[in-house]
């Protein structure tokens, strides 16, 4: 379906899920355009972008963000374009990115807006390798893990929008990289492609002993954003001194209690503590006043010179957003999703 300009079109939280969110959890509202007041701009978005994140904001409950409420428009960030100026410092026809959300079309006063250039060939990439997943794989594997030339780093959800950025800033660092995805198609894409040294499917019968196998010298920084089966089989296999950034558990977030079988708390603890290991969580929106011009001047740079490769699954139509969601949290993407919602 597409945008029509008399409608704004709006993907509600219908529920907060219970588990794994389904279709139901969604709803397709209908609004009137607003209009832009004195000061503000109108905004028709371009490109949504579908993160894990979202999964956790659509609970009930205390986290670093404010939930969705029942009823309110899901939460995301967006390549917009301006349709109607009432804003000195903005032009009908700017591209800008925003944090509209699941909608065709918001007021904004300007505020939270960053311009793009209109000669960027894919603005799209203001919603991965130059936005927020670039800057979480950034941030994480340079603060945090810290790589050295002859490391060893292991790479959760290897092709995703951050750990295929990870993967290959720590090849550009010196370091061996071993990827961890899902299926022969990704592993492969992994290695051809992005350039990693190894890749181990998580869905093989004996993971922690293929894992093993991959890095004989130990782990020395483990991206964490998974959890689940994949950080029983790394743990292990920390090296003294060794790094994690943790910036997700996806392998969780559609969880209603905690898993069953013994408390592993006291082992990690332990594993921490012995092996003198940094495991640092971090929410990548702390970090962009100090260091996301870094980041962006960096990557520009490495894109341009092809040294980082990215890879984009786009769906078209808001009306599919909550299906392909979906399919995110069961790992059946390919690359940073983006939802295309209208042309620019």
């Amino acid at each position: 379906m597409s945008q029509n300009p008399s409608v704004n079109r709006q993907i509600v939280l219908a529920e907060h899920p219970m588990g794994a969110p389904t279709l139901d959890d969604f709803r397709l509202d209908q609004t009137q355009v607003p209009t832009p007041a004195e000061g503000q701009v109108l905004l028709r978005t371009v490109y949504l972008s579908l993160d894990p994140y979202m999964r956790s904001r659509m609970n009930d409950g205390p986290s670093y963000a404010a939930s969705v409420p029942v009823n309110g428009v899901m939460v995301g960030g967006t390549v917009c374009q301006v349709e109607i100026s009432n804003h000195s410092g903005f032009l009908m026809g700017d591209l800008v990115l925003a944090n509209t959300g699941w909608q065709d079309v918001a007021v904004s006063d300007g505020t939270d807006l960053t311009k793009l250039d209109p000669a960027m060939a894919k603005p799209s990439y203001a919603l991965g390798v130059l936005g927020m997943p670039g800057f979480t794989a950034y941030v994480g594997l340079l603060d945090i893990g810290q790589p050295k030339p002859g490391e060893t780093v292991v790479v959760a959800a290897a092709t995703g929008a951050v750990g295929s950025v990870v993967g290959q800033i720590a090849k550009l660092k010196g370091c061996r990289v071993i990827g961890i995805a899902g299926g022969a198609d990704k592993c492969n894409y992994a290695v051809e492609e992005l350039g990693f040294d190894d890749c181990v499917d998580h869905h093989s019968a004996d993971l922690p002993k293929v894992l093993a196998e991959a890095c004989p010298a130990g782990i020395d920084v483990y991206f964490e954003s998974v959890g689940g089966e994949v950080s029983n089989s790394v743990f292990p296999l920390l090296n003294i001194g060794s790094r994690v950034p943790l910036c997700g558990l996806i392998a969780h977030y559609n969880a209603e209690k905690l898993p069953d079988g013994p408390d592993r708390s006291p082992l990690l603890m332990r594993t921490l503590l012995t092996k003198r290991i940094k495991m640092q969580g971090f929410i990548i929106f702390d970090h962009y006043g100090d260091r996301y011009g870094e980041f962006f001047k960096d990557m520009v740079t490495w894109l341009q010179e092809g040294k980082i490769k990215y890879r984009e699954d786009e769906v078209g139509g808001l009306e599919n957003a909550p299906q392909a969601f979906i399919g995110l949290l069961e790992g059946g993407n390919f690359g940073k999703l983006v939802v295309r919602v209208g042309e620019k």
